[in-house]
């Protein structure tokens, strides 16, 4: 199977968009959903009913998705986060906000080879910062290959008996080969909301049979989101990051 992997796409519609036309070229079978569908963009139910339309092999929610649903609160938001988050609340309709409760709660295993999460293994709400947090969640997960999002900063690591690898992500796109007796943790960075100070939509396929992994980055209409953005009354800071990728 390719699986188009998404993740982290905060309302986006335009990264949404063209990271989709992207992979049409691409020949993907299924699509893997990491959460936070929502939250930070302006068009939290047009992005919900794109990937809806999609019909996720699996997908989970992300800690934007629980608040902006009602599930829990914003404790632990910073103040963009908390004002957007709100915004996101009211603009949702009631379907949609119906639809993010019913969001799974990962990790969920995928198949033989796959297991995907939001945060980590151990905590849908945590987060990889550093090596011993990679060590813990590749131990934590219950399938040769860990993807995760959340932090909205593409990672990729692997582990052979006490030794972590973090590789360099050179090449565009960077191709990873999955290799027998290697478990492996990646976030594919964020579709909607980069900040490894690379603007560009991110995604990946991960084809099971080859054993290949693609990280992906696509160009979109930066300046059409952040329009939106502004239009919306949301926080000047959430249209000025698009730009940045931070």
């Amino acid at each position: 199977m390719r699986y188009l992997v998404l993740t982290d796409i905060h309302g986006n519609l335009e990264a949404l968009e063209a990271v989709l036309e992207h992979a049409a070229g691409r020949q993907y079978g299924a699509v893997l959903v990491l959460g936070d569908l929502v939250g930070y963009g302006a068009d939290p139910n047009l992005v919900i009913e794109r990937i809806e339309a999609l019909a996720p092999a699996a997908i989970v929610r992300g800690n934007h998705d629980k608040v902006a649903a009602g599930v829990e609160d914003a404790e632990g938001f910073n103040l963009t986060a908390r004002n957007a988050v709100q915004w996101t609340y009211d603009a949702l309709t009631p379907e949609h906000r119906a639809y993010l409760r019913t969001l799974p709660v990962g990790p969920r295993v995928v198949d033989d080879l796959i297991e995907i999460c939001h945060g980590t293994p151990f905590d849908e709400d945590a987060y990889v910062f550093d090596e011993l947090d990679a060590i813990r969640a590749i131990e934590a997960s219950r399938r040769p290959v860990c993807l995760f999002g959340h932090t909205h900063v593409p990672l990729v690591c692997a582990r052979t008996d006490d030794e972590l690898e973090v590789y360099t992500l050179d090449g565009d796109p960077f191709t990873l080969d999955i290799e027998e007796g290697r478990r492996y943790l990646v976030n594919p960075g964020s579709v909607g909301q980069p900040r490894d100070g690379d603007p560009r939509a991110a995604m990946a396929i991960v084809d099971t049979e080859a054993r290949r992994m693609e990280l992906i980055r696509v160009p979109y209409f930066v300046e059409q989101a952040q329009y939106k953005v502004r239009a919306a009354g949301l926080p000047e800071v959430l249209a000025k990051r698009l730009a940045l990728g931070r």
